[in-house]
């Protein structure tokens, strides 16, 4: 039977040039990030997620790939990656990494030799035209503001190419068999070195082709299934987590357990964050009840934030600017007119009560968690830097000179030195040594979510409990059956649910004070951004 381990995973996301240098060159690197190995084990991970660590232009974050095959040298040798992968293993933690497919770099050699040669095998590597079509609806570019078109004119091929993200990242032409041939192999190479699967970056938009017609693109072949079929041929247990951010209606096409077999979970975050700015359960009792059911060999992977934008666009208008108004006041924290440019831990107001319970709900839905390097110990963000590089500064370990990132004078990106978020007020070291503090919360928590496996099944009823204020999810187990509470507003909360019945008394195992029971009814009383996991002690 194939051992679906990623099902109750807890996902680590870390950029490796922004989380330790190693040797002392003001980069991230893989020995670096080695060396931290036993941090991210204790903190409960099951499961590292790598931000793109291939050549690149440096652009977009490095997803504007050169060079599919090897490891960028600021990070270190192929030899430190091949160590970091096996070393994770020995802590028990299994590595995924960034499968970038959409489009490469405009100085890719594929594309270099596309534009230089009409002839060459590589022209039809990218999609051309020399009298772009009319884009049509919901298929413009994915960065407003930024881009203002699709199309973009290439001097030296003298005709368009189309790309959906910025205009120095053509896209790749997913109908020529020779680009997904290009692909198995790229997913080949990887799964060789011992990794456990992929993010696959822009996996709705892999199925794209801006010029087929629709009885063409109905005789493409789909990408996907033909990814999955051969990552899951090589490696049974294989994980592969699709960024697909669409309406729930289209989520379900990508879910039928023959593309994908984990999604980001972007719809619930949007009520997610939603119910944060309201403080009410209501949105996130809409967003469970949206969400498509994950497939027998699927599971949702739910964060608040990720290392790009929280992207809000499923929210109404008026939600969006209630979202806006709580958490985005000021222009400049806001990007491409839907989303939010913010850590948690500022968008929260630095209230440790209140990040400690945004935690817990998130390890209280049904999927698996997923959380960003540096938000388990509160940190800021740099408003200075552009784009999505707001949320991407470097990691915080102590009150040393550059929080101990690195002993360089000019780093990859500044530190967050001033304010309430800087690194000597904010960093690993302070909360390790402080019991109450958010990091020691966290662990906590993943250890107490490690042992509750029956939140991954999905099978929870939401329960009434007689305020606006909290949500009470019931996780249905016939052994261990689990009720968690959680007060969202900022003053205390009177609970009452008549339980079902064939939930018992049960005791507090995560949480202040004990709750009362009789007669079938729960009773008690939630503090300000109060949390309660009840169940029976194992």
């Amino acid at each position: 039977m194939i051992q679906s381990w990623w099902k109750d995973a807890i996902i680590y996301a870390v950029d490796v040039e922004r989380f330790h240098d190693g040797n002392g060159d003001g980069v991230g690197d893989f020995k670096g990030l080695t060396s931290k190995l036993h941090y991210i084990a204790d903190l409960g991970v099951t499961c590292i997620w790598l931000l793109p660590f291939y050549p690149s232009t440096e652009e977009d974050n490095g997803y504007a790939i050169t060079d599919y095959f090897r490891i960028d040298s600021r990070f270190g040798l192929f030899e430190d990656f091949l160590d970091f992968v096996h070393r994770a293993g020995e802590y028990g933690i299994r590595v995924i990494i960034d499968l970038v497919v959409h489009h490469t770099s405009d100085q890719h050699p594929w594309f270099q030799a596309a534009r230089y040669n009409e002839k060459s095998r590589y022209r039809d590597y990218y999609v051309w035209a020399h009298h772009p079509p009319p884009v049509a609806p919901g298929e413009g570019t994915i960065f407003p503001g930024e881009e203002d078109t699709v199309w973009t004119y290439d001097e030296v091929a003298r005709a368009f190419y189309h790309h959906r993200f910025y205009h120095f990242e053509p896209g790749l032409n997913q109908a020529n068999p020779d680009v997904r041939d290009e692909i198995m192999r790229i997913m080949d190479f990887w799964l060789s070195f011992g990794i456990a699967g992929f993010r696959v970056d822009a996996a709705a938009h892999l199925l794209e082709n801006p010029l087929a017609t629709p009885s063409e693109a109905e005789e493409i072949p789909d990408i996907l299934r033909q990814m999955y079929k051969r990552a899951t041929t090589f490696k049974p247990d294989v994980l592969m987590l699709g960024e697909v951010d669409e309406s729930p209606q289209e989520l379900e096409k990508f879910f039928d357990g023959s593309r994908l077999n984990m999604m980001f979970n972007f719809l619930l975050d949007n009520y997610l964050i939603l119910a944060l700015a309201e403080e009410g359960a209501e949105p996130i009792q809409r967003g469970l009840t949206l969400l498509p059911q994950a497939p027998s060999n699927g599971q949702w992977a739910n964060f608040l934030r990720n290392l790009d934008e929280a992207d809000l666009e499923r929210l109404k208008p008026e939600e969006l600017e209630a979202v806006f108004r709580a958490f985005a006041p000021e222009e400049n924290m806001r990007i491409y007119g839907r989303g939010l440019r913010r850590r948690l831990a500022p968008m929260l107001g630095g209230d440790e009560q209140r990040l400690k319970m945004a935690f817990s709900l998130l390890f209280a839905m049904p999927g698996a968690p997923l959380i960003v390097y540096g938000d388990e110990i509160g940190m800021g963000e740099d408003l200075s830097q552009p784009g999505r590089n707001a949320v991407r500064s470097p990691m915080q370990w102590d009150g040393s000179d550059n929080g101990g990132f690195s002993t360089q004078k000019k780093l990859v990106q500044p530190v967050i030195r001033d304010g309430p978020f800087g690194f000597t007020r904010v960093n690993v070291e302070e909360q390790l040594n402080r019991p109450d503090s958010l990091l020691s919360f966290i662990r906590q928590l993943t250890k107490l979510r490690r042992r509750h496996k029956e939140i991954q099944s999905g099978a929870y009823a939401i329960l009434g409990c007689k305020s606006e204020h909290v949500l009470a999810l019931h996780y249905k187990s016939e052994d261990t059956p689990l009720i968690v509470l959680h007060n969202l507003k900022g003053e205390k909360a009177k609970v009452e649910i008549d339980l079902p019945l064939d939930v018992g008394p049960l005791s507090s195992l995560f949480g202040d004070g004990g709750p009362e029971f009789s007669n079938g009814r729960l009773r008690l009383e939630l503090e300000p951004y109060g949390i309660r996991w009840l169940g029976r002690a194992k």
